[in-house]
């Protein structure tokens, strides 16, 4: 499954449609202007909140939560000791599951990874449309909305730490 995010760069809030290999809009990542914490929804296309993403409030390091239905499905912060490459970990619910996001965040070439098995590329290297990347789904038992919002947390995180 592929998906195409093109990121909406000036305007109040941070919202943007994400669409499929064919041009159909599949998803809408609503970003919430004027709160205390940054705060988004992934909407599917008749606007039905399938997954909320906040900043985790008081977390000795940023953090943001993936919610669905108001439970917890996972917690992204950026892992510390990695050196070389821009490196996330991503706490499933579950308490024992932890996904890996590592690549070249700003460039959005990253991948989601879980136990050394790939389960979604982030790239811009097959897109010629400024500010626009790929999520490209690899396992087909994989949550595709999970995955969107694993990657919007990770590149809303990686331009917060950009910016101080």
């Amino acid at each position: 499954m592929r998906f195409l995010v093109r990121d909406r760069i000036l305007g109040i809030g941070d919202d943007y449609w994400i669409e499929d290999d064919r041009g159909n809009r599949v998803f809408l990542v609503d970003g919430k202007a004027m709160r205390l914490r940054d705060t988004f929804e992934l909407k599917d296309a008749q606007g039905r909140v399938l997954i909320d993403i906040r900043q985790k409030m008081f977390s000795l390091r940023d953090a943001m939560v993936i919610e669905r239905g108001g439970e917890t499905l996972a917690t992204v912060r950026r892992k510390r000791l990695s050196l070389l490459r821009n490196h996330y970990r991503v706490s499933l619910a579950d308490g024992g599951t932890e996904l890996d996001v590592s690549g070249r965040i700003a460039d959005r070439e990253f991948a989601v990874e879980y136990d050394g098995e790939l389960l979604a590329v982030i790239s811009r290297r097959w897109l010629h449309v400024r500010d626009t990347y790929g999520v490209d789904v690899v396992r087909e038992d994989a949550d595709p909305a999970l995955l969107i919002a694993v990657a919007v947390c990770v590149i809303h995180l990686a331009e917060k730490e950009r910016e101080e």
